[in-house]
């Protein structure tokens, strides 16, 4: 069993954060101590990993919300998970696909300005070297 501190340091997550995940039904059935401090299982950890991996690849956390009770529903919600997480995977494709060709640009542009630079500073040497 991990600590709320624990898991924060194991995540990168806030305190808040994972309070929040609890109230918005992300993260549930977290266990109590006797003196009523959250106690984080390992699958409650796995858990975690998934919402951080779906909310880092921009899943909206009411659909990651909708996983999470469908989870819970057992095998019969198989199928709705795994078109959810289809939808999912082709948008987040569709982003990276975009992402590529705004890197190619950039590079384009810093090899461009580079060889500018080049250009510029031997241009300025031979301009100071008489």
């Amino acid at each position: 069993m991990y600590s709320i501190q624990e898991v924060c340091r194991k995540t990168g997550l806030t305190t808040h954060t994972l309070r929040y995940y609890e109230k918005e039904g992300l993260l549930t059935g977290v266990a109590r101590s006797t003196g009523g401090f959250r106690q984080y299982s390992d699958e409650d950890m796995e858990w975690l990993g998934l919402i951080c991996c779906l909310k880092n690849t921009g899943m909206p956390l009411q659909e990651i919300a909708r996983f999470v009770q469908l989870a819970h529903q057992g095998d019969r919600t198989l199928e709705e998970r795994v078109e959810l997480l289809k939808e999912h995977r082709e948008k987040l494709i569709a982003r990276m696909e975009e992402m590529q060709k705004y890197l190619e640009k950039i590079t384009w542009k810093v090899n461009f300005f580079s060889g500018k630079l080049q250009e510029y500073q031997g241009k300025k040497k031979t301009a100071g070297n008489p």
